[in-house]
Parts: structure tokens; C-alpha cells; sequence
């Protein structure tokens, strides 16, 4: 497990081996660290707009010693089939889910990129710029992971932020069935009736989904 001052330091380290300037989004539960939800994490789940800075990050990950991993037993077989599924990389106990454009069927979107949460920049050789998404992106983008523990932490966030603004990520997957995620509805609708369970949500969050089927 990796805690957030590892996190920090992995950053900073990286910062120093790179030969060009990155950019990129912090969504899983290296991004929740930030917000001071959990401790520790496995998976740094890190979403690039641009192949060659994600081919930047990957030479210099592989040059400290991650090496490629399979998705299987981490991602189901209808996610192990998208073209848009993760690289992965691993050293030890834990693993750098790197993603570009898009999460699976789920675009980055106008939204993602202008309502950050926060933004750290390491600088060493070169600049990496590592953009917190918002905490309804956090669960939004962990509804459609579905690995082991993104349910468990979608509880989490749920039962520890008061703030949670439904509207607004009920917009978002709206955006995202209307840009092409066909799934984007469907997987939310599950993960919210799952959640009936332990959070209470209003009917009309359910309603406003069912009304864009």
C-alpha cells in the first residue's frame, strides 16, 4: 500500500526523470487521499488528455522499476474488451492504472477539466501537473471501474461528505450518455440502487436518470 506522502515523494521523483512538461487527472483512490479520505491506496488511477504524456510517464515509471501488469482478475470481461481499458504497472504492492482520452466508454469531459478540486504540480527537470477531480467525478468514474474495493470506497466518500452535490453528477452521466457512453446511465442506476442500501438518495436523482433511458 501506498500512503499520500509516498504518493508525494513517487510524484516528485518522477518530476525529476521527465524530458517533457505532463498534465494529468487524479480520479481513483490516490485522489481521495488528497481530500483526506483514506490513508492508503494500491491503485494510482491517473487519466492522460495526450498519448505521448502518458508514453512520457510510462518510460520513466518503467526506468525506477514498475512493470507491465495484466488487467485480468483486476477489471471484468466487458471492461478487459474495451479498446479504452488502462496500462498498467506495478512495483510491489501497488500499481499505476494509466488511462487516455477516455475511461473505458467515459470521456473526459468539459466539466472534469475546468471543476477540479485541486492541482499539484511537482517540478524537477520538468513540470507534472496532477489535477484533483472533483469528489462526484470520484464516484461517478468508480461506478464504471467496478474493480474490487471502488464500491466500498464510493461508501466511503458518500458517508464521510456532506456536500455531496447528486445533481450535479446525475448532470455529468447525462453528458456522457449524450456524447456516446451508452453504459453511463446504466451503470450509475446500479451503483445508486446499490447504494439504497447504506445511503439514503432521493427519489428524484433516480427519476432524472430514468427520464434519459
Amino acid at each position: 500500500m501506498i500512503t499520500h506522502e509516498d504518493q508525494m515523494q513517487l510524484f516528485s521523483i518522477i518530476s525529476k526523470e521527465l524530458r517533457r512538461d505532463i498534465t494529468c487527472f487524479a480520479f481513483g483512490g490516490n485522489a481521495m487521499m488528497f481530500y483526506g479520505y483514506k490513508d492508503e491506496t494500491k491503485d494510482i488511477d491517473l487519466l492522460f488528455e495526450d498519448i505521448k504524456e502518458r508514453e512520457e510517464f510510462i518510460r520513466v515509471i518503467k526506468k525506477i522499476g514498475f512493470i507491465e501488469t495484466s488487467p485480468i482478475k483486476i477489471y471484468n470481461t466487458e471492461k478487459l474488451r474495451d479498446k479504452s481499458k488502462p496500462i498498467m504497472f506495478k512495483r510491489e504492492d501497488y500499481r499505476f492504472d494509466l488511462f487516455v482520452k477516455k475511461i473505458f466508454r467515459t470521456r473526459l469531459s468539459p466539466k472534469m477539466k475546468e471543476d477540479k478540486f485541486a492541482v499539484h504540480e511537482f517540478r524537477g527537470k520538468h513540470r507534472i501537473m496532477i489535477n484533483i477531480m472533483k469528489k462526484e467525478h470520484i464516484v461517478q468514474l468508480k461506478a464504471i471501474t467496478e474493480r474490487e474495493k471502488d464500491f466500498a470506497d464510493i461508501i466511503m466518500i458518500l458517508q464521510k461528505e456532506k456536500r455531496f452535490d447528486w445533481n450535479y453528477l446525475i448532470e455529468e452521466v447525462i453528458w456522457q450518455y449524450a456524447k456516446g457512453d451508452k453504459w453511463a446511465i446504466i451503470d450509475m442506476e446500479r451503483t445508486m440502487n446499490e447504494l439504497k442500501e447504506y445511503i439514503f438518495i432521493e427519489k428524484k436523482y433516480f427519476n432524472k436518470l430514468y427520464n434519459k433511458r
